[in-house]
């Protein structure tokens, strides 16, 4: 290593530090006015260890949890100053700052909770799964056909709550010895009750481009990523149509290893500034806000990469392209709905109008939508999602109880 690298590295992390330092003195002095929850009063934790570059798997979850605790004691439990104060002026229930086990410690002895949920796989999970006398369940932050929805780490989980028959083949072909009938409960996708928010642009006759690419991944198997490899010219060819509006969500992780991922995720910010510069009427948006909901519900047809958003385009049943992965270490699962996907090569994005225009109006594809929809939610119904999550929970609280009350009497 160079010393002009050893400088930068040193800068880096000096920098790092000061953040941290100031992001501590910060939340110390905003949990001086925050009540805690009072002791006994927490019956569902939602334990979230990450730092603020995840918060998007928490987020998607606000919407189900504010139901939730009409009817449970629930909060979330952080570990990360930095995502202790964005959950402080976002959350909608309580949050509590545990950022050592000892503050775990106390949190389990006052609030005794009977479920634990957790959205993602951090290795820190098991600093509260330590704990028992208590139904730690996955809950996951979207359905997918990633490798990591088939990781053998779903055993370490009392239950798991899954989306649908697609996440319970999948489960059964991946995992020896596991249990679905006693441990995974389907429920649907309830976050899709609560898409909300209004769309940032007019309506009009343009044709609305969702583009959501996920990150670069951080091994070739995960590769799944397509902004350097489609992404530049999809935007060039949707920005460049007076008939299409392009609504830019990429994954909040983008470039995040990658340097030159980040800068084709940079290069297409700035065409879409230049081309609402060029034309105001357009309307083009770089959408990197904490609401998802819109920008699936109302887009006349979406681009994603193989990620959760398939997934979460597939709850709303409109039209959809697949970008294929330029990397041949990515792996790609084709039993399901990627087997049936309409796929978009990265030699293929030159004709990317073209491709949408297809999708708009192929009825066949729109029959096999919906067949695929049934399959990883069930019933989509508005509302059936939400009554499903409430009654596993319920389900659980219960069981809960009986194995209390074996306990006690035994």
């Amino acid at each position: 290593m160079s010393i002009p690298s050893d400088v930068r590295t040193a800068i880096r992390l000096a920098r790092r530090l000061l953040r941290s330092r100031k992001g501590r003195r910060l939340l110390a002095r905003r949990l001086e006015t925050v009540q805690p929850p009072a002791p006994g009063s927490v019956e569902i934790a939602v334990y979230f260890a990450d730092g603020p570059v995840n918060m998007y798997q928490i987020r998607q979850w606000y919407a189900p949890l504010a139901e939730l605790a009409h009817e449970h004691g629930v909060a979330v439990i952080s570990r990360s100053p930095g995502t202790m104060l964005q959950l402080l002026d976002e959350s909608p229930v309580p949050v509590v700052y545990a950022r050592q086990v000892v503050d775990l410690e106390r949190f389990v002895d006052e609030q005794a909770p009977k479920l634990v949920l957790y959205v993602n796989q951090n290795a820190r999970n098991f600093q509260m799964m330590r704990y028992g006398r208590m139904w730690h369940v996955f809950v996951n932050h979207g359905e997918s056909d990633k490798m990591y929805m088939t990781t053998n780490q779903f055993k370490a989980y009392d239950y798991a709550l899954i989306a649908g028959d697609a996440a319970r083949d999948r489960l059964a072909d991946a995992l020896w010895d596991y249990d679905l009938d006693a441990r995974t409960i389907a429920i649907g996708r309830p976050q899709a009750d609560h898409f909300r928010g209004e769309p940032p642009y007019p309506s009009d006759d343009r044709t609305v481009v969702l583009y959501a690419p996920t990150w670069e991944g951080d091994r070739g198997a995960a590769a799944y990523g397509s902004i350097a490899s489609h992404g530049t010219t999809i935007a060039d060819r949707v920005l460049g149509s007076p008939r299409h509006r392009l609504v830019y969500r990429p994954h909040p992780r983008s470039g995040v290893s990658d340097p030159a991922y980040r800068a084709a995720h940079e290069q297409i910010v700035a065409a879409i500034a230049a081309a609402n510069t060029a034309d105001p009427t357009a309307h083009h948006v770089h959408d990197d806000g904490p609401t998802l909901g819109w920008q699936l519900a109302d887009a006349d047809v979406a681009i994603t990469d193989i990620s959760a958003m398939i997934y979460d385009r597939l709850a709303v049943g409109r039209p959809l392209l697949v970008t294929r992965p330029a990397s041949p270490e990515a792996d790609v699962d084709e039993r399901g709905y990627l087997g049936d996907a309409n796929w978009l090569r990265a030699e293929d994005a030159g004709d990317v109008l073209g491709r949408l225009d297809a999708a708009i109006g192929d009825a066949e594809q729109r029959a096999q939508l919906e067949h695929w929809v049934r399959r990883y939610f069930g019933d989509t119904t508005p509302g059936v999602a939400t009554a499903r999550f409430h009654a596993a929970v319920e389900r659980l609280i219960a069981r809960w109880h009986e194995v209390d009350a074996a306990r006690r009497a035994g």
